[in-house]
């Protein structure tokens, strides 16, 4: 059994000082593969000491929302340039964030367009943050589904016609800390979810699931979210982590052979 970590900012700052041990937790938990959303340049520097001799890591690049302050239009070649690189298999992360501030939102909607359109133009999935943007979001992507944009709704806490809506839209349902939460609600939600639409992820070091929360989240921590994932679907362990690989590799489409 092999569970795969969709979204894990393991290069920040709150893994410098235990980064072996992490990952050596995570090798224990069972986490074969982790992706590595990056959340502005600089990313792609710091990910690039992380490495493990059973978890394989994948790069993305994106820049995320509450990182735009102003029109970065002028990014779209260089990121395009970066994105369409064998070494990266996604761009993101992306997205609306309206909870931090809401002084800059035409700024995030036209970052988010032109993640959209590099993920088109290379093919590759656009990881969606989202954050009190529900609606626009959606908006959004339905704006840019030319039926090429694939994609996930990283860390998911929509409603149920929310969640059916974005996998009208082409998207993938990333399933976090916060479906663990009690009261939250999301577990309700994820449990009407197709389970071949599902993949699991950390957000590490944030969000970490029960009984985590309040913890600085890592990796190995997903076992407790893909444990009540299994007890949501009624079904095994073993076939949460078979279905979630599978769904994470065939949207990443990471070649297994």
């Amino acid at each position: 059994m092999k569970l795969t970590d969709t979204h894990s900012h393991l290069y920040l700052d709150q893994f410098t000082d235990d980064l072996d041990e992490v990952l050596s937790r995570a090798e224990e938990a069972g986490i074969g593969h982790i992706f590595l959303p990056a959340i502005d340049w600089n990313s792609l520097s710091q990910m690039d000491h992380l490495s493990h001799s059973t978890i394989s890591f994948y790069k993305m690049m994106g820049v995320h929302p509450c990182d735009v302050k102003s029109s970065r239009l002028s990014e779209e070649e260089k990121l395009a340039e970066t994105c369409a690189s064998p070494e990266y298999v996604g761009v993101g992360e992306t997205g609306l964030d309206y909870y931090w501030s809401t002084d800059h939102i035409a700024e995030q909607k036209e970052s988010l367009r032109m993640h959209c359109r590099v993920a088109k133009a290379v093919q590759k999935p656009v990881v969606l943050h989202n954050r009190d943007s529900t609606a626009d979001l959606l908006d959004i992507v339905e704006e840019e589904q030319d039926g090429s944009l694939t994609g996930v709704w990283h860390c998911f806490t929509g409603t149920e016609d929310e969640g059916k809506r974005a996998l009208d839209l082409g998207l993938y349902l990333g399933v976090g800390g916060v479906s663990t939460f009690k009261n939250a609600g999301v577990d309700a939600t994820v449990q009407k979810m197709p389970l071949d639409s599902l993949i699991l992820e950390t957000d590490a070091p944030y969000l970490s699931p029960a009984p985590k929360r309040g913890k600085r989240n890592e990796p190995a921590f997903m076992a407790y979210t893909a444990k009540n994932l299994a007890r949501l679907k009624e079904v095994s362990l073993d076939e949460i982590a078979a279905i979630t690989t599978k769904n994470a590799f065939q949207l990443f489409r990471i070649d297994t052979e």
